[in-house]
């Protein structure tokens, strides 16, 4: 089985965001979005959460996640 790996730090850094300006913007909680930075893979994932943060950084689903084979 695959990890997945949330790309919420770099897109952050692009937009030249904090991971708590991330959380307000997409009303996606600050725990989450800073596991979601920290975490180089993980088995499970929040969709809602992947959903609001691909809205939030104007990009697609498959852009924010990247899968991690085991």
């Amino acid at each position: 089985m695959g990890l997945v790996r949330v790309k919420v730090k770099e897109l952050a850094e692009e937009k030249g965001w904090t991971l708590k300006e991330v959380s307000e913007r997409s009303g996606v909680i600050y725990s989450t979005v800073r596991s979601y930075a920290r975490r180089s893979g993980m088995a499970m994932v929040d969709f809602t959460a992947l959903h609001k943060l691909a809205r939030t950084f104007d990009v697609m689903i498959e852009d924010l996640v990247e899968i991690i084979e085991e």
